[in-house]
């Protein structure tokens, strides 16, 4: 469990201080509106953060499609580092009206941070949210 929240709060630090990400939800990281809470409740923070894209859903895929230590998966919560796409995923049936209430867009992202090299997880998510928005990049 160390390891799940160290290279958790590794991720969700790096996702917060990337450009190319709108915003992230961790309750370890100071923005979380929950974050006194779960320090006075928890030992740690998980491994597992949500984070929004900047861009569209293209954005999104392409991100996806370039992770290559993260692995796509609809079931979080493993030893190996997993990411989804919950608007076309696990949420694909809930009707877009309700997904916009939930807050879930076409550009947010789930994360499971496994037990992999921190710096590892840090480069793939560096150089897959940069394909993503690569000026070659198609997002039609």
């Amino acid at each position: 469990m160390e390891k799940h929240f160290e290279n958790g709060m590794a991720v969700a630090q790096f996702l917060e201080s990337n450009p190319r990400v709108e915003k992230v939800i961790y309750p370890g990281l100071p923005s979380h509106p929950q974050h006194e809470l779960a320090k006075r409740q928890c030992t740690g923070c998980p491994g597992m953060v949500t984070f929004y894209i900047k861009g569209t859903l293209q954005h999104a895929e392409t991100f996806l499609k370039n992770l290559k230590v993260f692995n796509l998966a609809e079931s979080l919560g493993g030893l190996e580092s997993l990411a989804e796409l919950p608007a076309i995923m696990t949420h694909s049936s809930v009707p877009k009206s309700d997904r916009d209430v939930l807050g879930i867009s076409d550009t947010l992202i789930r994360l499971s941070v496994g037990l992999e090299d921190k710096k590892d997880l840090l480069e793939d998510l560096d150089q897959a949210l940069k394909a993503a928005h690569a000026p070659n990049a198609s997002h039609n």
